[in-house]
């Protein structure tokens, strides 16, 4: 492996690993970006990238995790109530609660979902289970996001080392 190329693969697990944060940080394309990252290092390098079966087992798993996610979060929230509005509300009490550290990552999403549904008319106890079930499916489609970028980052890794051996 020449500098240039141990360069480029530095750059490209790095700009991997901010991927990897965007599938927990609203606003960053985590998947996508973990994703482009291989694309980008296969076209600059060719050759001494990333294979071909490897890359389109990389796209399946960008398709994968993207549908986890939409899935579990569907799923979760619908199974204990929740409308659009909960869903909604998952998504802007997550992102209201990242300036809240750690605590108002786990309390945003389920405040935002509950709030929102009793705007909408709902009952505190609905509105509370609804926002569970929005919070859980966020939850759940969010470790099937990061599992995903784990393995596609995994993957590259390996591939490229294994492409740089004698």
């Amino acid at each position: 492996m020449t500098v240039e190329q141990l360069i480029g693969f530095v750059l490209a697990l790095v700009l991997m690993g901010v991927g990897l944060v965007g599938c927990v940080v609203p606003g960053l394309p985590g998947t996508p970006l973990v994703l482009g990252a291989a694309v980008l290092h296969r076209i600059y390098f060719g050759a001494s990238s990333v294979g071909n079966a490897a890359l389109a087992l990389l796209v399946g798993l960008a398709l994968l995790a993207l549908l986890l996610d939409y899935l579990a979060s569907v799923l979760g929230a619908r199974a204990l109530g929740a409308t659009w509005r909960g869903m909604i509300g998952a998504i802007v009490g997550l992102a209201c609660g990242l300036l809240g550290g750690p605590v108002g990552i786990v309390v945003g999403p389920f405040l935002g979902a509950t709030g929102l549904e009793m705007l909408s008319g709902r009952d505190i106890r609905q509105a509370s289970r609804a926002g569970l079930g929005a919070f859980l499916g966020l939850l759940v489609g969010g470790m099937g996001k990061i599992a995903c970028c784990v393995a596609m980052i995994g993957l590259f890794t390996f591939n490229v080392i294994a492409g740089a051996m004698p």
